[in-house]
């Protein structure tokens, strides 16, 4: 039954990094991380689950934020130790900084220059 998930390099920590692309655009959303349990309940359920290095948790893209990420496709590279998960991505905003995606800094002249606009200020979307 888990043969499937037995054929991933897992990291020493047990993860496995994911790089998540929205369906239809292609544009990269984001980078993540992902467990088993968060693999299998991605699989089962249809919606994202990653990994939180920082809370050591499970927790659901979107859960928050309303901004759920609607798998796609989840493909495996060459190696066993990368996903790729292509995804509906809910509100259109992947960033918890309010952006499209994470990927909002471009290296110009060698310094770190925004080039991505907030689309929705990040505490009208993280409501505490």
């Amino acid at each position: 039954m888990s043969a499937w998930l037995d054929k991933l390099s897992w990291n020493n920590d047990g993860l496995v990094p994911v790089v998540v692309q929205e369906a239809g655009s292609g544009q990269i959303l984001m980078h993540a991380w992902m467990n088993r349990e968060a693999l299998a309940q991605t699989v089962a359920g249809g919606k994202a689950v990653y990994w939180s290095r920082t809370r050591q948790s499970l927790w659901i893209k979107g859960e928050s934020s309303g901004h759920f990420q609607f798998v796609e496709s989840i493909q495996l590279d060459c190696d066993c130790d990368t996903l790729l998960l292509t995804v509906n991505q809910a509100g259109g905003i992947a960033c918890h900084t309010g952006r499209r995606h994470c990927f909002f800094m471009s290296l110009v002249d060698q310094e770190w220059q925004t080039t991505e606009d907030v689309l929705k200020d990040p505490s009208l979307i993280y409501k505490k």
